[in-house]
């Protein structure tokens, strides 16, 4: 008998080392994805309503200007509709490299299961039929006998179990199959789902810019430049008031709610003079009064930072987006709370590479630079709002801020 021990060892061996089957996947990517698709779904109905008001607005009156409100909301929504769809997208490639891993896995077990089931079965083939029969007989005594017939259980269990174990695992394989083929069912769902709203988008911008041109040929029949950047300055003047309401508003409902008080400001008054630059480049204007040689006077609230379109802008320190979208005037806009009523703002960008409601880092790019339609050229606007005593926040000097630079005095 002793030549079967080693066999029946190993046998035992390997099932003890069974592994259970593969996991499941996280229940917390799943609850994610169903929260994700879930705003996914608000948002598209959003983005539905305004179409129809639209519809309405234009069936009532030619409102240019009210036109551009809706679809500057409606860029808005689909761009969180396509933030929405990456992430649902990540989140899904996630699951399918788990799902590829564990079935690699899963063919590499059953592979070497089957290898140990083939060699036992080509042992069983040489030994014959009446291998049992003749090792039992061959015992020397009744003891021998007991002996022989536990080591003839014990392996006929073992090759039983092993035949369970290869079974389970065939059955494995089958379901992690089925799963990785709809995950990548769904990954090319939500591609084409993306393809579409990247389309529906470049319709909506290409709307907007041809009501923006309408817009601004009424505009420059009745205003003069200087009337225009004063009309713009107080349209933003208002927005950043709204935004600070909102802010103050949101931290009362906390308080009364008995919720912990958001986080501090990210800006204040000891950084003033050590914040980096948005961007690199020499200086378009500068804060403050300007007076053109033609005789024009203009006020500029902020400063205007000369880059080549699609340089990257990055925040100079972190926030949460108040506002991400076209904003008239200024075209595509970044607005960014600090809290404590202090706000940077990132204007004439070309693209807009962030989220309103989401909160990015210090350096985290916010865009791209833009602006080359305008009279000034391509560059960045820049801003720093302040909250005033007792009043709303102010724009202050950007260079009294942002760290020394040769040229920028």
């Amino acid at each position: 008998m002793s030549r079967y021990l080693p066999t029946i060892l190993a046998l035992i061996g390997l099932l003890s080392a069974v592994t259970s089957l593969s996991a499941q996947q996280p229940d917390e990517i799943r609850r994610e994805i169903q929260e994700s698709q879930l705003r996914l779904e608000q948002i598209r109905e959003e983005r539905a309503q305004l179409q129809r008001e639209m519809a309405q607005v234009r069936s009532r009156v030619q409102n240019v200007s009210g036109e551009l409100q809706n679809i500057e909301r409606q860029i808005s929504a689909s761009r969180s509709v396509l933030a929405e769809i990456d992430f649902q997208s990540e989140a899904t490639l996630v699951q399918v490299e788990r799902t590829t891993s564990e079935l690699l896995r899963s063919r590499d077990e059953l592979r070497e299961r089957q290898a140990i089931v083939n060699r036992r079965l080509r042992d069983i083939y040489k030994l014959g039929p009446l291998h049992t029969a003749r090792v039992l007989l061959g015992a020397d005594s009744f003891t021998d006998l007991l002996n022989r017939y536990r080591y003839m259980r014990v392996i006929a269990a073992s090759d039983r179990a092993l035949m369970t174990s290869v079974q389970a695992l065939e059955n494995e394989l089958n379901r992690q199959n089925l799963e990785l083929q709809e995950g990548l069912r769904e990954l090319a769902r939500l591609r084409d789902s993306q393809i579409g709203e990247v389309a529906e988008l470049r319709q909506i911008e290409d709307t907007h810019q041809r009501t923006l041109q309408e817009f601004r040929s009424q505009e420059r029949a009745t205003m003069t430049r200087l009337e225009q950047l004063d009309a713009d300055e107080a349209r933003m003047a208002s927005m950043v008031t709204e935004l600070e309401r909102r802010r103050l508003e949101e931290e009362r409902s906390r308080e009364l709610a008995g919720l912990p008080a958001t986080t501090g400001a990210t800006l204040g008054s000891a950084d003033a003079g050590i914040l980096e630059w948005p961007v690199e480049g020499d200086l378009a204007y500068r804060f403050g009064i300007e007076q053109r040689p033609n005789g024009t006077v203009l006020r500029w609230n902020g400063i205007g930072i000369r880059a080549a379109v699609g340089t990257p802008v990055r925040a100079v320190r972190p926030g949460t987006v108040a506002l991400a979208g076209p904003f008239e005037g200024y075209g595509p806009s970044v607005i960014l709370s600090h809290g404590d009523g202090y706000y940077t703002l990132y204007l004439y960008l070309e693209e807009i590479g962030v989220v309103q409601g989401r909160i990015v880092e210090r350096g985290q790019v916010v865009g791209t630079v833009g602006g080359q339609s305008t009279p000034e050229g391509a560059r960045l606007e820049f801003q720093i709002r302040a909250p005033a005593s007792g009043g709303a926040p102010q724009a202050l000097d950007p260079l009294q801020w942002l760290r020394p630079r040769a040229g920028a005095e």
